[in-house]
């Protein structure tokens, strides 16, 4: 345990560090975990909340990369075992690397890829590979955690997505990173990459440690809402090498700067004067915090669980903005978390990236042949898509052409028959005035000698009669001369 001056200290560093009161139906403040410690003697430099239990999001990898190795070392794997992306991995949120289903690549890039984009597809593809499901890659981690003497971890999952189930805490996350570099010497260099490269693409390390602290050399960030920002961070400085583990951070560039200030309090310290890990004692906390409200707030979740990094660069340090005293003080290096000056740094810039190449398929070859006959397929898919859509477009154009035309023609139809109705309508007298009789109306009676036409007779007649009266003029002189010429005759 620390001795008993700097635990005071601490005590009354813990209302600056520890995280704020005010998360939604919170009785009070919570204590985010936090541990320095030394990677050779497994003693503690300083310990906060160190067993208390905390969601660990991505730094799960951590332990899916124990088991994966360990598989490695008995002979029950190699890294050139071929890790296959199932239907269900595919669906996994992001982080990922969107493979498709079927799609396979070996377990030395797999790994590569989780701990540098911290993909949960390839996470979750890796443990239903080697562990014939999720679950019972899960009973792998359960069982590996259990022997290397972590004691608050549950597993449920190779990836960290949000699961109730699942938490661990930061004493148990330094077991696991002294662990890794203890039984896997010659894997150390996974957790310092800076960047992988992918086809074309190049993708930094979620790490903002790497690269911008002096001797950083692993390991692993994670981020959900639920447990806030989360790293475990190992640096090495003359020879001396320390983790530390920071967790329950509101974003990626406070973890990260409050990470360094440990690291740079850790350094300052002798390797000797605190107790074991396993020493610690055990939390009264019965489950994690929901550090949902606090984090995320009514916020949508970020598109991915890993936050950008510190990339703003300052200048300052702990020790500058406190006049030199933070490197040797607990109590003002770990209350300058809280200070509005503290808040406000961020780390100097990265270094250039150096990436190393990963691959989909067993080599190189044969990845860019993959990457090219997708390529080629998603050009094909394409351009069916395009086709489809102009025959689509053609087909909505000819059927609109062919409705307007059939319009015009029911019109021009609707006209000819109106003109044919106006037509017939025309030419047709009314009965009343016909100038013709039917065929079979009665014959007109003879008129009997000597009488002039009947009152009876048609009106036909009677309107011809009527219609020529020069005729009737015309015939009285004529009459009147064939009388004349018959007196003369009786004389």
């Amino acid at each position: 345990m620390l001795n008993h001056t700097i635990g005071r200290h601490l005590a009354r560093a813990v209302a600056a560090v520890a995280l704020l009161a005010g998360l939604a139906g919170a009785a009070g403040a919570v204590t985010v975990p936090i541990l320095v410690a030394d990677v050779d003697s497994g003693r503690v430099v300083y310990a906060q909340a160190p067993t208390d239990p905390w969601y660990p999001a991505s730094i799960t990898k951590l332990m899916t990369t124990y088991v994966a190795l360990d598989l490695v070392r008995q002979g029950r794997a190699s890294m050139d075992t071929l890790i296959t992306i199932s239907p269900a991995a595919a669906a996994e949120p992001p982080s990922k690397m969107g493979f498709k289903p079927g799609t396979q690549l070996t377990l030395g890039n797999a790994l590569k890829i989780i701990m540098v984009k911290s993909a949960n597809d390839v996470a979750f593809a890796i443990g239903e590979s080697l562990g014939g499901s999720v679950d019972g890659f899960a009973s792998m981690m359960n069982d590996a955690a259990h022997r290397i003497g972590m004691q608050d971890s549950r597993w449920y999952n190779p990836n960290g997505l949000p699961d109730p189930r699942q938490w661990t805490s930061a004493r148990d996350m330094a077991v696991l990173a002294r662990a890794l570099i203890r039984d896997f010497p010659d894997n150390r260099d996974l957790f310092s990459i800076s960047a992988i490269q992918f086809g074309g693409a190049v993708i930094p390390n979620h790490n903002g440690l790497l690269g911008r602290y002096p001797g950083t050399d692993g390991m692993k960030t994670g981020f959900i809402c639920s447990g806030g920002f989360n790293v475990v961070a190992t640096a090495t400085r003359n020879g001396r090498r320390i983790i530390a583990i920071v967790m329950g951070q509101p974003s990626a560039r406070e973890r990260d700067v409050k990470t360094a200030d440990l690291f740079d309090y850790g350094f300052a310290q002798d390797n000797g004067s605190g107790p074991s890990l396993d020493a610690l004692p055990t939390s009264s906390v019965g489950a994690p915090p929901d550090m949902r409200a606090y984090v995320c707030g009514g916020k949508k979740a970020p598109p991915i669980d890993e936050g950008p990094g510190a990339v703003t660069a300052s200048g300052a340090s702990a020790a500058q903005l406190l006049g030199g005293a933070a490197a040797n003080s607990p109590a003002l290096a770990l209350a300058a978390f809280s200070s509005p000056a503290m808040r406000a740094r961020s780390l100097p810039p990265r270094a250039p990236l150096q990436p190393v190449a990963v691959w989909i398929g067993r080599d190189p070859a044969e990845g860019q042949q993959i990457l090219a006959q997708q390529a080629a397929e998603a050009q094909a898919a394409a351009a069916n898509v395009r086709n489809a859509r102009l025959e689509a477009a053609k087909a909505r154009r000819e059927a609109a052409l062919a409705k307007r035309q059939a319009a015009k023609e029911a019109a021009a139809q609707a006209r000819a028959a109106k003109t044919t109705t106006k037509s017939a309508a025309g030419s047709a007298l009314p009965h009343s005035a016909s100038a013709y009789t039917s065929s079979d109306a009665p014959a007109m009676p003879e008129a009997k000698p000597g009488k002039g036409l009947t009152k009876a007779k048609p009106a036909a007649h009677k309107a011809a009669t009527k219609a020529a009266p020069a005729t009737k003029a015309s015939a009285k002189p004529v009459a009147k001369a064939h009388a004349k010429k018959a007196a003369k005759a009786d004389e």
